[in-house]
């Protein structure tokens, strides 16, 4: 009885979850063991709209040409299917210490999704993708601090790991009450600009996109984070890892895969992520990492094994994030005891030493320099 009155008020308030255990969590990579992965389709990039809790976005990264980075984000918020709420967010970061990163986050009103729900749209707001489903147009005007006019066209195929790309939480886990659902395109090209006050930003370059779609409260679903973008001249190296809270059996999920132009080397669930490294944060109890390494490991589709590394220093980071910062602080200490969140996201992209992918490929071996942005979340013990 106490269990079921502490899900009750878990669901309402966000409170910790009773412990469930391992059994109620059913990872992708069960999908993986026989399908490591899938390419996507057209309809694998429609917006689901959940009438329930969740928090779906779009994201789309940037590394120009010219050695700036960017993302923009459209994120879909619906809270126990009372109240809906989008935002767009534009973040343009700047490697020079003495600037600050360009950060506009703006609520959106009267959003829709086409009829397909392959498009979005919103006051000053659009983002399309396009008949053939290899192109993104993303337009923003909802803050003139950064006016966005971007296209981004996919140069490999998108992929979903599994056949689903969904992580199922809940005790009948045929009839689940959470999940967490990944698709990506790991290479693509990128043209258009972000205008801010000091002019136009040219973002011909790379990219990456990434739909996500959490079907429950975030901190219920996911502890911590790490993800991985590494773009480099002939390959895209990909990474998202979690890792559920203790009610889920504190268990890690890892999807990722590796790129090239026209091509999917890699896809799966067998790869992995350690903070070698680390260092105490002063404003909270954080072990922020300094050091880091990822490794993916498979086979290509006609069974060459495929084992790549990342590894190396982040520098210093490029930003820290206090995610719960507008809160009042009394509610964030209320929250911080009730529910155990703190959430706060390092983010990194090494600038004056770039990181090396090192790539086998059957008998083949390949290192190559390449852009990196990293984020390292964490949320709740």
């Amino acid at each position: 009885m106490f269990k079921w009155m502490q899900q009750q008020v878990a669901n309402v308030a966000g409170t910790q979850e009773p412990i469930y255990g391992p059994s109620a969590i059913k990872s992708v990579a069960e999908e993986a063991k026989t399908t490591p992965y899938t390419e996507l389709t057209r309809d694998d990039l429609k917006w689901q709209e959940m009438d329930s809790t969740c928090v779906e976005t779009q994201t789309f990264y940037f590394m120009s040409d010219e050695g700036q980075l960017a993302f923009a984000q459209v994120i879909y918020s619906n809270v126990a299917g009372i109240r809906t709420t989008c935002q767009f967010n534009t973040k343009v970061f700047s490697f020079d210490k003495s600037k600050e990163h360009l950060w506009c986050s703006t609520q959106l009103s009267n959003h829709e999704f086409s009829e397909d729900h392959t498009a979005f749209y919103a006051n000053d707001c659009a983002v399309e993708l396009s008949e053939d489903g290899t192109t993104f147009t993303i337009k923003s005007m909802n803050d003139d601090r950064a006016v966005v006019n971007l296209t981004v066209r996919r140069t490999a195929p998108g992929f979903k790991v599994g056949t689903t790309g969904t992580t199922l939480f809940g005790t009948d886990l045929a009839n689940p009450w959470g999940s967490m659902r990944h698709v990506f395109w790991p290479r693509c090209a990128a043209e258009g600009t972000i205008t801010t006050k000091d002019g136009p930003i040219d973002f011909k370059g790379k990219a990456f996109f990434a739909h996500a779609l959490q079907g429950m409260k975030p901190h219920h679903a996911a502890a911590k984070w790490t993800f991985c973008n590494f773009q480099g001249p002939t390959y895209s190296a990909i990474m998202m890892q979690f890792t559920t809270p203790p009610s889920y059996g504190t268990t890690t999920v890892n999807v990722g895969g590796l790129a090239k132009d026209g091509e999917i080397i890699y896809a799966g669930t067998s790869n992995s992520t350690e903070h070698l490294e680390t260092k105490g944060d002063n404003l909270n109890d954080w072990p922020e990492p300094t050091k880091i390494k990822f490794e993916w490991s498979g086979s290509t589709k006609d069974g060459k094994p495929v084992k790549a590394s990342l590894e190396g220093a982040l520098e210093d980071r490029l930003d820290r994030i206090d995610v719960m910062a507008e809160v009042p602080g009394f509610v964030k200490s209320i929250v911080a005891a009730a529910a155990g969140t703190k959430p706060y996201i390092y983010q990194y992209a090494p600038h004056a030493k770039k990181l090396s992918l090192k790539l086998k490929i059957g008998d083949e071996e390949i290192t190559e320099e390449g852009e990196l942005f990293s984020e390292a979340t964490f949320i709740s013990e």
